[in-house]
């Protein structure tokens, strides 16, 4: 009878746990990027959490109790997966759903916009690198669509909003890849727009939009400046790092790019960058010019100065476009 008290004792001893209890709350969020649930899992460690679709949401702050998962700004049904060691699965269910407003009027939606200090800090340092690392590239290791000015800016600005990881460095020839964080509200082109990164219709955000060609991948400088842009100053001491400048001659619109101080030779001097474009045959190059340099442009027309009717202004994107 003593052997059988034993054996049983034991068998008590290395009965399984259960599985922590697992929530989910809320279980519907806006797509807008910033929304958050909070997965509540007890104090029994930090267990493998999964997204599907992986775009769809984040999780962020997984602590040994509790996790936030983050909304991207693609509506959708999302499996959230919680496996903890020893145990099944726990699979639950999240919701999010489109937000199609339009909050300053311009046809840029909401979901776009980066309406967080840090994304927006984010957006200024990755687009302003990538602009200036074309700059230091050989002519043949660069992408073939950078051909003119706008085409300089609209793959620094797709690309910022890549994910970072080491194929798409491999991809894109980058040299080095900083350590700062990308924006993280969502990643190109995993957005209800899909490729369609540019505005090019006037007007106010409509709900055929979305379907009717109203964004693009392609933009030209004027449709980047009338549709996709703000104008901010003349005054170019006010401009910021990835604002632009926009110059008309007759029917031609040019643009550049405000760096700033150079993240890749700091030296102290404030920047542009720019691509020329092609010129009777010439393909054309992308010049860096400190703001001196810019100012004392043999070319009056090229100075970005308040008399100069030919500067038309320093822009700002309408993604980072705040309330006054």
């Amino acid at each position: 009878m003593g052997v059988v008290l034993v054996l049983t004792v034991l068998w008590a001893r290395h009965e399984p746990e259960a599985r922590p209890a697992i929530t989910l709350e809320p279980a519907h969020l806006v797509a807008d990027g910033y929304d958050t649930a909070t997965l509540s899992f007890g104090s029994s460690g930090r267990p493998r959490i999964t997204i599907d679709p992986p775009f769809a949401a984040t999780v962020e702050d997984a602590g040994d109790s509790t996790a936030r998962i983050r909304a991207g700004v693609l509506p959708a049904q999302i499996h959230v997966r919680v496996e903890f060691p020893g145990f099944p699965a726990a699979a639950l269910q999240l919701a999010t759903s489109l937000t199609a407003a339009d909050t300053f009027h311009d046809g840029t939606p909401d979901f776009l916009r980066l309406d967080d200090d840090r994304d927006r800090l984010a957006f200024r340092r990755w687009f302003t690198f990538l602009a200036e690392t074309q700059y230091f590239q050989a002519p043949g290791a660069r992408p073939a669509e950078i051909n003119d000015c706008a085409a300089l800016i609209r793959y620094a600005y797709r690309e910022t909003f890549r994910a970072h990881d080491a194929g798409w460095a491999e991809e894109a020839r980058m040299p080095v890849v900083p350590a700062f964080d990308p924006p993280g509200k969502y990643h190109y082109p995993h957005t209800p727009l899909a490729a369609g990164l540019f505005r090019v219709r006037a007007g106010p955000l409509a709900p055929d939009d979305f379907s009717s060609g109203a964004f693009a991948q392609f933009a030209d400088a004027q449709t980047l400046r009338r549709f996709n842009t703000h104008f901010l100053t003349r005054d170019l001491t006010l401009a910021q790092a990835g604002d632009l400048l926009f110059f008309h001659h007759g029917a031609t619109f040019h643009s550049m790019i405000y760096l700033g101080r150079s993240q890749l030779r700091p030296d102290g001097d404030l920047y542009v960058v720019y691509h020329t474009g092609p010129d009777r045959g010439d393909p054309g190059e992308i010049k860096r010019l400190t703001v001196p340099e810019l100012l004392q442009f043999p070319q009056l027309d090229w100075r970005p100065l308040a008399a100069n009717p030919n500067f038309l202004g320093v822009y700002g994107w309408n993604i980072l476009r705040e309330a006054l």
